[in-house]
């Protein structure tokens, strides 16, 4: 383990951590046991948060609550290791990062400068802030107070923002907030924060990182709160979002929870896209389509509230794999059949089919995802979108999406799965445009050795150039693909090995 993230029992070496050597005795510390502080200052349960944890045992006795023992704690050298190790951590979520020496654009100026005293409660829990604070030195304690009983929950300190919330909302605090030491802050209002943030990318970039940070989290913080819905966890970045692992606040239902990034939010063709994926998903009901719950606006973006899912996508699993054997491509391409079938019979035609869009779920059920740029069959916008390797060709000259659309990118995506690799060269996207305008695919028994007709068939005519010349719906693509030799029964799971 680095230094720079030991434990308070590495560092003390006290011996009471679970299965320390001195744990059976008095009991175990609870800075190594309790969990509800677990990643605080990227340590283990508390031990990177002692000072706050009541009944730690340290000094060779059991210490009291965290008001009891705040002087003896303020002068340990653990205390003061943390703090200054802190100063530095984690600055991909440390707001003065933005301000490095002698920068002469500094976010700061026209900010005001206050020095709180060691003790000093500076924030409220329940008040509608309207500013929140930038620290510059020092450090603070976050407390939660529920039923009259006070709950250390977090530790901020130089670079950090405490009272986020004020900033994007105007809610009431969720917390106080109390200087552990003399602190010297920046204090910036909710006006000229927003004044920045609709002025600076790079800054929006990084509210992105900054409501991350605190919804990647196990502490009991509301700020993890959207709605009816708890975030628990980043299980998943892209470039146009975050998304989260939730849970219903009430049911205790798994979600997930998808936040578009800042920078985006900004602009409206990607926030209207996000709408659009609302609007069209929740309207649509099929086992094999991602179900969306709910939508939010908080933070100065958006979050879908959706069907949290277990397992990969399937572009991860033919990272892992390589290929797909013909009787599992088979059976995972007549059920994205089947969710097409049932989306273009609703009038919606998906317009991004590819391997990153579906997820095998461990169940083995099969599900499309991200209808982000999905629109009524026969729009004609001039779309540009989607992930070039799979968009028919009549979409690189302006004709209108439809059914046959989806069809050749569903016939893409299986060539894929079969041999491996996609059927084009794609070293120049020139290039690609104008062997997708002139050439078939070539055929893929000529790469897989044995693979059924009828598989072999389905991808062939779905690929072919002439969208006339396909098939017409997805109805007679499914028909072709379980003629004869038929889709066996799924023989992998997500995550397991061939």
């Amino acid at each position: 383990m680095q230094y720079g993230k030991l434990n308070c029992w590495e560092y003390k070496k006290c011996g009471r951590e679970q299965g320390g050597r001195l744990a059976s005795g008095i009991s175990v510390c609870p800075a190594a046991s309790d969990a509800s502080f677990d990643g605080i200052n990227s340590g283990e349960n508390g031990g990177r948060f002692c000072w706050a944890v009541a009944g730690t045992c340290c000094a060779g006795k059991v210490q009291g609550t965290y008001a009891e023992k705040r002087e003896s704690c303020m002068d340990c050298e653990f205390y003061k290791t943390v703090c200054a190790e802190e100063g530095t951590a984690n600055l991909r979520t440390k707001l003065l990062r933005f301000v490095p020496p002698g920068c002469g654009r500094s976010i700061l100026r026209g900010m005001t400068l206050k020095h709180i005293k060691k003790g000093e409660r500076f924030i409220n829990q329940g008040d509608r802030g309207d500013a929140s604070y930038i620290i510059q030195r020092g450090s603070a304690l976050v407390v939660v107070e529920k039923e009259g009983e006070f709950h250390p929950v977090d530790h901020r300190g130089e670079g950090d923002i405490l009272g986020m919330s004020a900033l994007f909302t105007g809610e009431p605090r969720h917390a106080h907030v109390e200087a552990e030491s003399d602190m010297v802050v920046w204090v910036i209002s909710r006006e000229e924060f927003n004044d920045i943030s609709a002025n600076d990318p790079d800054l929006l970039e990084f509210l992105t990182e900054i409501v991350a940070d605190r919804f990647d989290s196990k502490r009991p913080l509301a700020e993890r709160t959207i709605g009816k819905y708890i975030a628990t966890g980043i299980i998943g970045r892209g470039g146009n979002s975050i998304v989260y692992k939730g849970v219903h606040n009430e049911s205790g239902i798994s979600v997930a929870i998808k936040m578009m990034r800042h920078n985006l939010s900004m602009r409206p063709e990607f926030f209207n896209n996000f709408l659009n994926e609302v609007k069209i998903i929740s309207n649509l009901n099929h086992k094999s389509i991602i179900r969306v719950y709910d939508a939010k606006e908080r933070f100065k973006t958006l979050f879908i509230i959706m069907e949290h899912l277990e397992g990969e996508s399937l572009s991860d699993m033919l990272k892992r794999l390589n290929s797909i054997p013909p009787d599992v491509a088979a059976n995972i391409i007549t059920q994205m059949g089947h969710a097409l079938q049932y989306a273009h019979r609703q009038g919606i035609v998906h317009r991004d089919i590819n391997p990153d869009n579906i997820f095998v779920q461990k169940n083995s059920r099969v599900n499309l995802l991200d209808f982000g740029v999905a629109c009524p069959i026969g729009t004609d916008d001039y779309f540009s979108g989607g992930a070039m390797p799979y968009l028919a060709p009549e979409l690189l000259d302006g004709d209108p999406a439809d059914q046959r659309s989806d069809i050749y990118s569903l016939g893409i995506t299986a060539y894929e799965l079969v041999t491996g690799k996609r059927p084009y060269p794609e070293e120049n996207t020139g290039d690609l445009i104008k062997i997708k305008r002139s050439m078939d695919i070539p055929d893929p028994s000529e790469r897989v050795s044995g693979l059924p007709q009828n598989l072999r068939r389905f991808i062939c005519k779905s690929c072919i150039r002439d969208p006339d010349k396909r098939y017409q719906d997805m109805a007679q693509g499914l028909d072709d693909l379980l003629t004869r030799e038929g889709a066996s029964a799924f023989s992998i799971r997500a995550g397991e090995t061939i």
